[in-house]
C-alpha cells in the first residue's frame, strides 16, 4: 500500500467516524429536532467557508438587481437547507405521506399516477432543491421504481452510509443506481429499453455538455435527458420537493414537458435541453433559498469579474 493510499484510507475512516456519530445523533433526536439542529449548524458554519463566495457570486449573476444583504441572507438560508437535508438522511425511511408533521404531501398527483399506470420508459427531471432525496421514495409509493444516474462521493465509507439510508427509504422497491461514465450510460440505455423509470438531476454544470441559457447566461448543460427522451419518445415529468417545514415537504410533479419533433435531431435536443433549464430556473427563482448555489454553474469569466 502506498503512503498516499494509506493516508487516504485514514482520512476516509476519520471522516466516516464523524459522519457516523453525527448521523447517530440526528437519528436519536427525531426528524424535526434533527432537521432544526442540522439547519442551525450549517447556517452558522457554512458562510465561513470559501465556497460561500461562489454562492454569493451566483446569486448576483442570477438576480443582478438584488442587493448584497439579500444575497448574503439567501446564501445563509441555502446553507441552512443543506444542513437540514444532511440531518434528515437517517429519517428518510420514516418520512411518509401524512396530513401534517414530519413527512410529505403531494400536489397534482394525477401526473405521477398516469405515469405509473402507463409504465415505462419514463424520465423524471429534478434538481438539488429542498430535499432531492425524497423523490425516489415518494415515487415508490406510487409503484414506480425510480432509478438514477449517480456520482458517488469521494469517501466510499460515507457513500455506503448514504446508500443504506436510500435503500431503507425505498423499502422493498429495488431501483438500481447507474454510475456516471460509459458503463453507466450503457446500463441506463438497457434500463430504459426494458421499460424502466429514470430520475435525473440536471442543475449542475457539465463542461462537455451543450450550450443553453440559465438566468439569461450561457450555461453548459448535460443533454442526456433530451437525448434519451427523444430516442425513446418517453414522457419527461418535472418533479420537485418544496420545503414547508422541518422534515416536512410538498412534492410537485408534472405536467410532462412537450417533446419537440422538428425532424432536426440536434435542434430538438437543444430545444428540450433549454426547456429543462427553463423549468429549473423557474423553480430556483420561486424558492432560491432551497437550491445549492455552491458550485460554479456559469461561465468562468463571470466569476473572474466577480
Amino acid at each position: 500500500m502506498s503512503p498516499a493510499g494509506f493516508g487516504a484510507r485514514l482520512r476516509w475512516r476519520a471522516e466516516a467516524a464523524l459522519a457516523c456519530a453525527a448521523f447517530a445523533l440526528f437519528r436519536a433526536l427525531g426528524p424535526v429536532r434533527a432537521s432544526n439542529l442540522g439547519g442551525r449548524l450549517a447556517r452558522m458554519l457554512g458562510p465561513r467557508l470559501p465556497v460561500s463566495r461562489v454562492a454569493e457570486c451566483n446569486l448576483a449573476i442570477a438576480f443582478p438587481q438584488s442587493d448584497p444583504a439579500w444575497r448574503r441572507e439567501t446564501m445563509k438560508a441555502a446553507w441552512e437547507n443543506l444542513g437540514r437535508v444532511m440531518a434528515e438522511y437517517p429519517h428518510l425511511s420514516n418520512l411518509k405521506r401524512t396530513p401534517s408533521g414530519p413527512g410529505w404531501e403531494i400536489a397534482e398527483e394525477s401526473f405521477i399516477r398516469e405515469v405509473a399506470a402507463r409504465g415505462g420508459p419514463a424520465l423524471f427531471l429534478s434538481g438539488h432543491l429542498a430535499n432531492w432525496e425524497l423523490l425516489p421514495p415518494v415515487a415508490a409509493q406510487f409503484g414506480i421504481a425510480l432509478s438514477s444516474v449517480y456520482r458517488a462521493p469521494g469517501n466510499p465509507l460515507i457513500d455506503r452510509m448514504i446508500l443504506r439510508y436510500r435503500e431503507e427509504a425505498l423499502g422493498p422497491v429495488v431501483a438500481p443506481l447507474f454510475p456516471k461514465g460509459a458503463e453507466g450510460a450503457r446500463a441506463t440505455l438497457a434500463h430504459l429499453r426494458r421499460g424502466g423509470f429514470l430520475g435525473m438531476l440536471l442543475d449542475q454544470k457539465m463542461n462537455d455538455g451543450i450550450e443553453a441559457r440559465l438566468f439569461g447566461q450561457r450555461a453548459m448543460t448535460a443533454p442526456a435527458l433530451a437525448q434519451l427522451a427523444l430516442r425513446y419518445r418517453c414522457p419527461v415529468i418535472p418533479a420537485r420537493a418544496v420545503r414547508i417545514g422541518a422534515a416536512r415537504y410538498r412534492l410537485e410533479a408534472g405536467p410532462p414537458l412537450p417533446l419537440p419533433d422538428s425532424g432536426d435531431r440536434a435542434a430538438d435536443i437543444a430545444a428540450l435541453t433549454q426547456a429543462v433549464n427553463d423549468t429549473l430556473e423557474r423553480w430556483i427563482a420561486d424558492r432560491p433559498a432551497e437550491w445549492r448555489w455552491f458550485h460554479r454553474r456559469f461561465d468562468k469569466a463571470l466569476y473572474r469579474r466577480g
